[in-house]
């Protein structure tokens, strides 16, 4: 069993093995603000790779988001809506096969398809495992397994407006996808470095073609969504520079502004929970903010 994080402000809910009727069980770690009770309603923010979240003592690197910190200092401060924080581990092995776009790569031809299917990491690993990609069983994961029982043990506020979901590389990418399949349930997303590449190759890669496609035509109503995207420009963040301006005409193109959205540039942030959570106070006051 993983080591339980200790945050700095609130308090964490752990859920060992929570399990699922379309994927692997995992865990699943709730932070509570200061105070919380149930007299009160809460807006909830979903974010992947929930291990990495609150305490770097516990995770490989030794970084983390610091997601209690700021969120536990801006909700004292009262600058963003009282919220609560669900921390989704990610499966380790399949986790690029629950955060890669399932509608977008199946647009891909055969030829094409393989050609991402069969890519390594630099060091040689395969991305995919040879695990099949089921990113549409992970946000039925999200939409009809883990919303309702969070919905139904924590003093939530249930609908759109007050329900979000973040993430950073491949998290921010499933992100991004996950608000445009459900922008029922969705009212706003981080997407922090997203990954637009897929894979970590630019050549023979139409993976990053057939994903701004699919925002072009899937992008939610921008009366009722916000969307954060950025990245920096070193590392991994590196990759993303010839995308994410191809991202952002899509989004003018389908109605979105400033008053909805925003996209921003960190030369010289790498890819690291330590440049995210340097940054993690903008995107939480755009999507979180009194108004």
């Amino acid at each position: 069993m993983a080591q339980i994080p200790k945050p700095s402000t609130g308090t964490i809910r752990r859920f060992e093995n929570f399990s699922s009727r379309y994927v692997k069980p995992r865990t699943i770690d709730v932070w509570l603000p200061d105070g919380y009770t149930p007299t009160k309603k809460y807006a909830v923010l979903y974010m992947q790779d929930g291990g990495s979240l609150f305490d770097s003592s516990i995770v490989w690197n030794h970084q983390e988001w610091g997601v209690d910190e700021l969120l536990g200092k801006l909700q004292q401060e009262k600058r963003i809506l009282p919220c609560i924080v669900v921390g989704i581990w990610n499966t380790g092995i399949t986790r690029h096969n629950e955060y890669l776009p399932q509608k977008p790569f199946e647009t891909l031809s055969p030829a094409e398809k393989d050609t991402v299917f069969k890519a390594k990491r630099s060091n040689g690993q395969a991305v995919f495992q040879e695990y099949k990609i089921y990113s549409d069983d992970y946000l039925r994961f999200l939409t009809q397994d883990l919303k309702p029982f969070i919905d139904s043990s924590f003093s939530t506020l249930p609908d759109r407006s007050h329900t979000f979901i973040a993430g950073s590389s491949m998290g921010g990418l499933i992100s991004l996808y996950a608000i445009c399949e459900y922008p029922q349930l969705f009212g706003g997303a981080a997407c922090l470095s997203t990954h637009w590449t897929g894979i970590f190759q630019i050549e023979h890669n139409l993976f990053p073609a057939a994903m701004l496609q699919y925002i072009s035509q899937h992008l939610p109503d921008p009366a009722k969504h916000r969307i954060y995207m950025d990245h920096g420009t070193a590392t991994i963040d590196s990759l993303y520079t010839n995308y994410q301006p191809q991202a952002d005409q899509w989004m003018k193109r389908n109605g979105y502004t400033r008053r909805n959205w925003m996209t921003k540039v960190y030369p010289g942030a790498d890819h690291s929970e330590r440049s995210w959570n340097k940054r993690l106070d903008i995107p939480i006051l755009f999507l979180l903010g009194r108004k």
